[in-house]
């Protein structure tokens, strides 16, 4: 019973958070330009993680080789300097130097594992959540965003991007039978450009979340191939089971 009562409450413990989490999700979301066969985009979605998620952010499933492999970098030397920029092993799992400790004390909650973020949030989120970051000086890193409010996550991409701010409109909802007019944020307006043109900004997070959409689920490509040929293997034999049937029933009276 002790037992029963432990796995319970573990349990409401993983539900909870993310019933909380998604309270904010009420934001159309975009559509993710996800093509996990294009492997320069994912190339290049590696290089943003690198260069801008993983000093946060592991990949505990993912391996440097397995990684490199999959989305076509053969030369171990280029792997070593492309993707290891710590003292790891090419053999070893995606790692962070970072104490959770220290991760606590800084952002007030530990960033998570990116292994299969993609798979529990959904890429269509993943990627409107990148590109939805907007100054607000009540916050402790200075932004928040829409699709996760008081989000404990700076703006990493901001250099890139530039600085959104909210431009907001009135809306008027029923509280206890009272109409009342309340603002709300109606879109973000582009106040401080960064590196890049809004496009290319974009073209890039949909490359870092096709590259994370590839590390939830790396063997998706060879299981939707595999997929193909069971599901053309499964017509034909359907073909013959019917043919055979007919065969052996037309003695039937």
């Amino acid at each position: 019973m002790m037992q029963f009562r432990k796995l319970i409450g573990v349990l409401l413990l993983l539900v909870v958070p993310v019933a909380w989490a998604e309270s904010y999700d009420d934001v159309p979301l975009l559509k993710a330009p996800i093509n996990l066969a294009d492997l320069p985009s994912l190339q290049r979605g590696a290089k943003m993680y690198i260069n801008y998620c993983s000093g946060c952010h592991s990949l505990n499933f993912m391996r440097y080789n397995r990684l490199a492999s999959d989305i076509g970098i053969e030369d171990k030397q280029v792997v070593k300097d492309s993707l290891i920029f710590t003292g790891a092993k090419i053999t070893d799992t995606l790692q962070i130097a970072m104490q959770k400790e220290d991760a606590k004390s800084w952002f007030g909650v530990t960033p998570p594992d990116l292994s299969v973020i993609a798979r529990a949030r959904s890429a269509d989120w993943l990627y409107t959540y990148l590109l939805s970051f907007y100054q607000d000086n009540s916050r402790p890193w200075g932004v928040n965003n829409l699709v996760f409010n008081e989000t404990a996550m700076p703006d990493v991409l901001a250099n890139l991007r530039g600085v959104q701010a909210p431009i907001y409109s009135t809306k008027t909802l029923e509280m206890d039978g009272v109409p009342r007019t309340i603002k709300v944020i109606d879109h973000l307006a582009l106040i401080e450009h960064g590196e890049m043109y809004p496009e290319q900004f974009n073209a890039v997070v949909g490359d870092l979340v096709n590259f994370l959409v590839y590390v939830g689920e790396p063997s998706r490509r060879e299981r939707e191939h595999l997929g193909l040929w069971v599901i053309e293997y499964l017509l034909i034999f359907a073909v013959l089971a019917y043919l055979l049937k007919r065969a052996y029933w037309k003695y039937v009276k």
